[in-house]
């Protein structure tokens, strides 16, 4: 399954989860760039890439347009791969494409969660529902255990 995004160094390519084949990966969904507990999340993952790069590779992906993460790469000087699922393609395969409640209205959104990928590509662990607060550090907690 291909997905456009953006590498580390901002440039649009096609992404295939196949290509991380050999390597473990820390899959993460979130709902929208640029909101507060998706900035805070990325940051997160920013501030503690060098915790993390010796066990996996970090993928954040979310509905944005390739626009809106290259905006939001900039902005927040992310150091991984952000991918553009417009269609939920991805957020579906994983179960992630939920209906959501805000105020008594009822809406289509991306539930934030976190996948671990072994070697194979399958899902060693899987986070759902995820609070920000914390959540790297439960996740860095798992790659080195």
């Amino acid at each position: 399954m291909k997905l456009s995004g953006l590498d580390i160094n901002e440039n649009e390519h096609e992404f295939d989860l196949n290509d991380y084949k050999g390597q473990r990966v820390v899959l993460y969904f979130y709902p929208k760039d640029n909101t507060s507990g998706c900035t805070q999340e990325a940051c997160d993952f920013r501030d503690n890439m060098n915790r993390i790069t010796q066990y996996a590779t970090v993928i954040g992906v979310s509905p944005d347009s390739i626009k809106s993460h290259k905006s939001f790469k900039e902005k927040q000087d992310l150091n991984f791969v952000l991918l553009s699922d417009p269609e939920h393609v991805l957020a579906e395969k994983f179960g992630v494409w939920k209906e959501k409640s805000m105020y008594g209205k009822k809406y289509m959104g991306i539930e934030r969660s976190t996948f671990v990928l072994d070697k194979s590509g399958s899902i060693e662990k899987e986070w759902r529902k995820v609070k920000v607060k914390g959540h790297v550090d439960e996740v860095i907690n798992y790659l080195i255990s």
